[in-house]
């Protein structure tokens, strides 16, 4: 294997798998936990309690349904039955060396949210009795069956209520709710006779309602957004996701993927057979696993119920390792299953999948499931580049920059430095407008004939090279100038000119907003052709490239001078970012106050967006059915979102609406009345505002705005050179570009949106001469009968206190 191969597939995910028996037949030892491990596994499942446990629960339960049937007094007359503390014969779990590579399970037969209150608190008894045990045995991961969907919306609050209960008993303990996909119930308890739920009284059984259709498919979402609502976002509450055999919507894939998901559980059942008789994913199955790797957290995975650990039965036997090295027809796809595919398996399949199992635990592969993950682990699509490039900032919370105020590390340079692609594109930009000068014989602001380009805002240099570059390769002589304010970059553009640019450019420092311009041998200052700055932040006027853009145009060429980059656009759309908003929250009340009035720069990753564009392609869905290997899968997100522009700014700025903001800025009376927000005034032309409406086509949940920009370089004969961070356009315009992360508005409260509803995001960009900032407002609305009803209303949002300043 070669070098490079090797160093790509070690920055490649990991998939941590563990073994899960919904009964397993014996007490999960350490012996046992070294004999999976032995097989390729890296952890096991285990029941908090056991049967006899179950037993004694149930007898309870009989002898009080005795109690009040024989006295024939009414059930508020006889004490709720209470179930005496743990024995040692009621569980096989203890304290041991091998705790961390278990995933404990509580008791599936308990129904925290039944409509009879003798079920309920039993069951509340059994979880909280098993939740303490499994902390004192020093257990971390502990799993709860979710609430019985059947119950509907019913029971839900006294579920969640529950499990906050369960948190405070477990101080350490993560707590993972097993919820289904795709909104079914998980029957595998209900059928059992020992099940609570079956002895829940006449007068208390509810007719079942789980839902059909989309808001069916829903439901399972639904309820596990009231659980952790209800429990505050807890930090130690996440999700164990079924994946059924048939994956449902896109919708709700990419909805789930936004959750804290933190168990992946493939049961037998999820897998297909190829014509090998293999047991294999589909690619939808395929694409959902290998995106979710790709998280900051990824999930761990659990194969269920696909038979006992092989040789626990002879503790001599050797067993090989799952290094999925699979042979090509063991690892084939199954053929593309049809849209009509029944979430189980047919009887036939089902055989199959017992003979397949049965022939290879005889041959040389004793774990085929766990070698075909291991195969999928090898074969994952590539890292993209702005995933390489992120590593470790995915979901990490930024404050915006203040480059006016605040002089800029080395090492924040760098890192815009070392994008691929956004100083290309800047040099294409310079040599286009560097030709067409020269082609529409425009007059130069230099006496012999060079081009003035001035690089204002220069930090360390790269746009300046650039320009040089531009001018060689097109053939154009430059007169270059860099200025910069930041005294520490300036020794360093000094030296760049000494050492690599040949003595070509002047090196100016002062804030360009202060530059008179380029210097006159009779001591006058001359004009610029060509301004070039890299000013702009993650909403594209966030860092005051307008502020700054106008502040030095006065040296710019009057007549023919031209901006790099001439204008910009921000644009945005609501998303749900359940992640985000749990950090934010947490920073509220132990860091920052202010947390939520803050445009956080963040390079989004576990999210969801809300407002989808209708009239996309299902390009995305065609590729799930067609041939390939797994690499060969896009992991983007599967849907375009709907996302909108805000405003736009374009330079340089007409001369009349200069000329009105410097009457302002003097405070006389033919300047008006000063500014709607403070000052003068003089800056309120660069103020925005904006009110778009996004129709919201599922059920959610909006947690914040995702804010993005483009820019138009230069536009001239040869067309135009563009960059983007909206994700609907990026790819067109500058793919790879990994200078920006994108900017997100939070919302203090998140905000319940229903399906086939609209939001109406209303935002400002604000000034008062010193400084700049955003507010920000989100409203809900639904049409009934017609009439377009608001459902709810944001706070006003402001970020003035953390404004820009200018």
């Amino acid at each position: 294997m070669d070098d490079t191969h090797s160093n790509m597939e070690d920055n490649m995910p990991i998939l941590y798998i563990g073994h899960h028996e919904t009964k397993r037949a014996m007490p999960v030892s350490e012996e046992l936990v070294q004999h999976a491990q032995d097989l390729g596994y890296d952890m096991l499942t285990s029941p908090i309690t056991n049967a006899h446990f179950h037993s004694r629960v149930l007898s309870l339960l009989n002898s009080y349904n005795q109690a009040i049937t024989e006295a024939a007094l009414p059930s508020d007359a006889q004490p709720l039955p209470l179930i005496p503390a743990l024995q040692s014969a009621d569980t096989d779990l203890g304290p041991s060396d091998s705790i961390s590579q278990l995933i404990t399970f509580t008791s599936s037969w308990i129904d925290l949210s039944s409509p009879d209150p003798v079920i309920a608190y039993l069951s509340r008894q059994v979880l909280n009795l098993e939740i303490a045990y499994a902390a004192f045995c020093g257990a971390i991961t502990v799993v709860v069956p979710g609430p019985r969907l059947s119950h509907g919306a019913n029971g839900l609050a006294q579920y969640a209520r529950a499990i906050k209960e369960a948190l405070a008993t477990g101080s350490y303990i993560q707590l993972h709710i097993l919820m289904p996909m795709d909104g079914s119930d998980l029957e595998e308890a209900l059928d059992d006779l020992g099940d609570l739920a079956s002895f829940t009284r006449a007068e208390y059984q509810n007719q079942r309602n789980v839902g059909k259709g989309r808001a069916g498919l829903f439901s399972s979402w639904d309820a596990w957004n009231t659980i952790r609502s209800i429990c505050k976002y807890h930090a130690r509450l996440s999700i164990a996701l079924e994946l059924p055999r048939r994956l449902p919507s896109l919708a709700l894939q990419s909805r789930w993927y936004s959750e804290p998901i933190r168990l992946l559980i493939l049961p037998a059942s999820s897998f297909l057979i190829n014509a090998r008789g293999s047991s294999v994913l589909s690619k939808a199955h395929q694409a959902f696993i290998f995106r979710a790797m790709r998280l900051q957290k990824a999930p761990w995975l659990l194969l269920a119920d696909i038979g006992p650990l092989p040789g626990v039965d002879d503790p001599d036997l050797i067993m090989s390792y799952a290094t999925g090295h699979l042979s090509p027809e063991a690892a084939a796809d199954a053929p593309t299953p049809r849209s009509s595919m029944s979430p189980s398996p047919t009887p036939a399949e089902a055989a199959l999948m017992g003979k397949n199992a049965r022939k290879k635990s005889n041959n040389n592969d004793p774990t085929p499931h766990l070698s075909y993950l291991r195969y999928l682990q090898r074969n994952q699509p590539p890292k993209t580049v702005i995933e390489r490039f992120g590593g470790g900032f995915q979901d990490y919370l930024q404050s915006p920059l203040q480059p006016l105020s605040d002089n800029l590390e080395s090492i924040t340079y760098e890192v815009f430095e070392k994008d691929p692609i956004k100083y290309e594109w800047y040099e294409r930009a310079i040599a286009q407008a560097l030709r067409d000068w020269q082609a529409q014989g425009k007059p130069t602001s230099s006496d012999d004939g060079a081009v003035v380009v001035a690089v204002v805002g220069a930090g360390r240099g790269p746009l300046v090279t650039r320009a040089l570059n531009a001018s060689k390769s097109s053939g154009v002589p430059v007169r270059a100038y860099a200025v910069e304010k930041n005294p520490n970059a300036y020794v360093l553009l000094q030296r760049h000119n000494e050492q690599d640019w040949q003595r070509k450019v002047t090196v100016v420092k002062t804030d360009m907003r202060a530059w008179k311009g380029p210097s006159l041998a009779d001591g006058s200052f001359g004009k610029v052709d060509i301004l070039v700055s890299e000013l702009l932040g993650s909403f594209a006027d966030n860092e005051l490239s307008p502020e700054c853009l106008d502040g030095v145009q006065h040296v710019l060429n009057p007549d023919c001078g031209i901006s790099i980059p001439a204008s910009y656009t921000a644009h945005f759309t609501p998303i749900a970012t359940p992640r985000l908003w749990a950090d934010i929250s947490h920073r509220s009340t132990t860091v920052d106050a202010g947390a939520f009035e803050i445009p956080w720069v963040v390079m989004l990753q576990q999210m969801d967006f809300l407002s989808i564009d209708s009239h996309q392609p299902a390009l995305y869905q065609s590729q799930l059915s067609s041939g390939g290997k797994p690499n060969q899968l896009n992991l983007d997100p599967p849907l375009r979102p709907y996302i909108q522009t805000a405003w736009k700014f374009t330079h340089p700025s007409p001369p009349t609406i200069l000329a009105q903001s410097s009457l302002r800025r003097g405070g006389s009376a033919i300047g008006g009345g000063g500014g709607f927000t403070g000052g003068d005034g003089a800056n309120e032309h660069n103020a925005r505002s904006c009110s778009l409406t996004f129709p919201i086509q599922e059920q959610g949940v909006c947690h914040g705005l995702a804010g993005y920009f483009e820019t138009v370089l230069y536009s001239g004969s040869e067309g135009s050179v563009e960059l983007s961070t909206n994700p609907v356009t990026m790819e067109q315009k500058s793919k790879d570009m990994i200078s920006w992360f994108p900017i997100f508005f939070p919302l203090k409260t998140p905000m319940q949106v229903p399906a086939n509803s609209e939001m109406q995001i209303s935002m400002w960009r604000q000034t008062d001469d010193r400084k700049v900032w955003y507010e920000w407002l989100v409203e809900s609305f639904i049409f009934v009968n017609g009439e377009r009803i608001r459902l709810a209303v944001s706070d006003l949002h402001s970020s003035k206190s953390s404004g820009c300043l200018m």
